[in-house]
């Protein structure tokens, strides 16, 4: 039960910290108000009115028994109470009672007492409060006709309440606001923070990071940048560690090569001089993949025509495009491409026809790769995404690749934001599915 109720909560509270704060702050305050408006309302505001109201109903059963004694003068009683009780009242004795309201506003905390204390005095009554804006229309029958009392709404109603209520809203409105203010510059250095983390992760250039905020977040905020700049060091290192190896590779290479053009036995030169050309690609790619994290820049580019045009350089017919028009991405366009190339070449390499698809949803966009290949094993889908990873060593086609195309696709894409999958196509081949977010 209790994981039931703990479980709809979360679904009901908002998931930004922002409104989660912003709730913590106005809920109480909400409440606060709410409990001193109801005491108040309970204990000073409806029992003063009661009190008041009764009074008023006494004065009134008070005229009418004063009227009733034949001794009393009824003109200078009637300017009595008119001048000491604040009553505009006089005898309408030819005027036709009226039979009842319509509707009884019961939900008029005025209207029920005064309704209360007249029919506890026994008085037969006629009463609005609502045709005049200061005075309440009040008839009590009163043998063939009745007494038309015009009585101020302040004999009734105490006008501290609306004063009360004036001062208990708008500080509240008040303190809500400053909250609001307060809050949005608290949240801001995370948000800050959140987004310089989504694009560092997708290999986009930050700049320099200034944290900010509150100690723990400022805290927060320089651990990340010294994270960034030790991946950034350890890439930078990697990347130059690499080159010079190529760099040193190449010189006895050359030489190399130079000394197998004196050799005369033709087949151990081309033997030879096909070992040292797959070396060399082996550290061309090397390179290729030590240098994935790119300096390029982030832009929006038209995907449908960058997928259209790679497609179009491999001039073969096997390949069948679904790709619609106008279809764009915020990314580094040349760092796609290369992924997309990796792709296609390994679908040429294995298989006859290739069905190539782009398709945008609310969310995605969504790149397929069908080929009608031989497939990749299922217990091999995960493996052949890591770095010179082969699934057969002695395949006829080892020493055309180091094993890096697919891995080097996948960090492309999974530096997107995005992310790839391997499964079984239709013509029973690979299909390369690609996710990528706008």
């Amino acid at each position: 039960m209790f994981y039931g109720l703990n479980k709809f909560i979360k679904k009901i509270l908002p998931k930004q910290l922002f409104y989660r704060a912003l709730l913590i702050v106005a809920v109480p305050i909400i409440l606060l108000q709410l409990t001193v408006s109801i005491v108040f309302f309970d204990s000073l505001w409806i029992k003063t009115n009661k009190g008041m109201t009764r009074a008023l109903v006494g004065e009134i059963r008070t005229f009418i028994d004063a009227y009733k004694n034949k001794e009393h003068n009824k003109e200078h009683l009637i300017t009595l109470f008119q001048e000491h009780l604040n009553f505009d009242v006089k005898f309408e004795g030819a005027q036709v009672f009226p039979e009842s309201k319509n509707f009884e506003r019961w939900f008029s905390p005025i209207d029920r007492t005064l309704r209360r204390e007249l029919k506890s005095k026994d008085l037969y009554y006629w009463f609005d409060t609502t045709s005049y804006k200061n005075s309440i229309d009040l008839k009590i029958k009163y043998e063939a006709g009745y007494f038309q009392f015009y009585i101020p709404k302040e004999r009734v109603a105490s006008s501290s309440a609306r004063i009360f209520a004036l001062w208990i809203t708008l500080p509240a409105i008040l303190l809500i606001a400053i909250a609001i203010i307060f809050l949005k510059n608290q949240t801001r250095p995370i948000i800050n923070l959140a987004k310089a983390s989504k694009k560092f992760g997708r290999g986009e250039d930050i700049g320099e990071f200034r944290p900010s905020g509150a100690l723990e977040i400022r805290q927060a905020g320089y651990e990340f940048d010294k994270m960034r700049k030790r991946i950034l060091r350890h890439l930078n290192q990697r990347s130059e560690m690499l080159s010079g190896i190529s760099h040193d590779l190449r010189t006895p290479l050359t030489r190399i090569k130079l000394q197998l053009a004196f050799i005369k036995d033709k087949e151990i030169s081309k033997k030879l001089s096909d070992d040292v050309t797959e070396m060399e690609k082996m550290l061309n790619e090397y390179l290729q993949f030590a240098s994935l994290r790119s300096t390029e820049k982030t832009e929006t580019f038209d995907l449908s025509d960058l997928l259209k045009t790679t497609v179009m350089k491999y001039e073969k017919k096997e390949i069948v495009t679904d790709i619609p028009e106008n279809i764009y991405l915020d990314g580094r366009k040349n760092l796609i491409k290369r992924s997309f190339n990796n792709l296609i070449d390994n679908s040429i390499k294995y298989g006859q026809n290739i069905l190539i698809s782009l398709k945008k949803t609310n969310n995605n966009i969504t790149i397929i790769i069908d080929d009608d290949g031989p497939g990749i094993p299922e217990n091999e889908k995960e493996n052949v995404f890591k770095p010179f990873y082969k699934i057969s060593k002695s395949r006829g086609d080892s020493k055309s690749s180091v094993g890096l195309g697919l891995s080097i696709a996948s960090d492309i894409i999974r530096s997107h934001g995005g992310n790839i999958e391997l499964e079984t196509s239709d013509k029973n081949g690979l299909r390369v599915k690609i996710l990528l977010p706008f």
